[in-house]
């Protein structure tokens, strides 16, 4: 399954520039907001889950955030956040890597997830990226998580997606992670069509 996710989403990134896709936001202003809310510090490790072609990065690092590391499963998604960045790309760490399969030993304070998780709609899949999320995470560490809401798309760039509303991610997240807090947002698509997000704020209980 990793393959045929890493290229459906080469292809993507290698038909579409980075503002024509759905999920595209010039800023990610909730991301962001939430982001700030949890307290982290600007030394404090930042990973951005699928954060590819995301704007996120550069925005953090505005911030005075030191330490951000941008893992996606495309390596064109990479590619377009460095040239975009140009010499400023040096000071992030980028990550080629399916984040189910994500192996590392480093831990973070914080790790952010716009639009990757709504895409896993295997049980399985689901088990795994808990796994990566509980072993990356530091003791107290903070999450920030948005899908697509109760009332979001079915599919989303030619896949069938999950949608959530915050009593199905208590059940997969309440037992290893505190609700801290979580809000409806309506994403406008680049093609003006209207996306609904839930998004939340969790840390973890150990």
């Amino acid at each position: 399954m990793s393959e045929e996710r890493k290229v459906h989403w080469e292809q993507v990134y290698r038909t579409r520039q980075p503002t024509e896709v759905s999920w595209f936001q010039p800023v990610p202003e909730k991301s962001l907001e939430l982001i700030l809310a949890t307290g982290v510090q600007p030394g404090d490790a930042i990973l951005d889950a699928g954060g590819g072609a995301s704007t996120l990065v550069d925005n953090l690092l505005a911030e005075g955030f030191e330490d951000v590391t941008v893992l996606d499963i495309s390596a064109n998604a990479l590619v377009e956040s460095q040239k975009r960045l140009g010499h400023r790309a040096d000071s992030v760490n980028w990550i080629e890597a399916d984040v189910t399969e994500l192996m590392s030993e480093r831990r973070y304070d914080l790790w952010h997830d716009r639009a990757v998780f709504h895409f896993l709609i295997e049980a399985s899949d689901r088990e795994r990226y808990l796994e990566v999320l509980r072993r990356s995470l530091r003791d107290g560490g903070n999450v920030v998580l948005a899908t697509f809401g109760p009332e979001g798309p079915l599919r989303c760039s030619g896949l069938e997606i999950r949608r959530y509303g915050i009593e199905q991610l208590q059940d997969l997240f309440g037992e290893y992670f505190e609700l801290r807090s979580y809000e409806i947002e309506d994403h406008t698509t680049p093609s003006g069509a209207a996306q609904q997000f839930l998004y939340s704020w969790w840390q973890s209980r150990h």
